[in-house]
């Protein structure tokens, strides 16, 4: 656990490649870039499963002792992604309205592309100015407390690469905006692609 320039940590081979392999295979159908809200996607059995962990109590209390925090008065969101296009990655911090965002990459094993490659900055200018890089590959976990320097971003990359995100937020007013603002924007992902833009 690293407390500057921000709080986090990360760790690698959280899944083993039995429940890598079922995860995969269950994993929701996206076509589309875009981050999509959990409801909103239909999974198999072993995806499901994983989302339970994700909500479970015990996950949430060791995230509590990591940083610090109490989180479970919070509300929990949780949202997918399946692909990337070049746009994505590009710097930023979260919003304020997020306390925690943790990341649970699902891609094989191997990841032989040089972008996609999360990385974690000491500043918002700069890609190459690396605290750390998180490779997308299975069963690595980051996770981050929001501030207004938690700087990450990753080289441009075009295609599959697949994650959970879940972010500890600030209230229900919040979850609802953040949900309902990730539906639209899928909305008009799969809109455009209807219609051939």
């Amino acid at each position: 656990m690293a407390r500057q320039p921000f709080p986090y940590f990360a760790a690698s081979n959280v899944l083993d490649e039995a429940a890598l392999d079922a995860i995969s295979k269950d994993f929701p159908h996206i076509s589309e870039p875009g981050i999509f809200p959990l409801a909103d996607l239909r999974f198999g059995a072993a995806f499901a499963r994983l989302i339970e962990e994700i909500r479970s109590r015990e996950l949430e209390a060791l995230l509590e002792e990591k940083f610090g925090l109490k989180l479970s008065d919070k509300p929990l969101m949780v949202t997918v992604r399946g692909h990337c296009q070049k746009k994505d990655g590009r710097i930023h911090t979260d919003s304020k309205d997020k306390l925690v965002t943790c990341l649970l990459y699902l891609n094989d094993k191997a990841w032989n592309a040089d972008g996609g490659r999360l990385r974690l900055l000491r500043d918002g200018r700069d890609l190459q100015s690396t605290i750390v890089e998180v490779p997308p590959h299975g069963g690595n976990f980051v996770a981050f407390q929001r501030s207004d320097n938690s700087w990450h971003g990753h080289a441009p990359f075009e295609g599959p690469r697949r994650y959970v995100m879940f972010n500890w937020v600030t209230s229900e007013t919040t979850l609802a905006k953040n949900l309902g603002r990730h539906r639209l924007s899928a909305l008009f992902k799969r809109m455009r692609g209807s219609y051939g833009y």
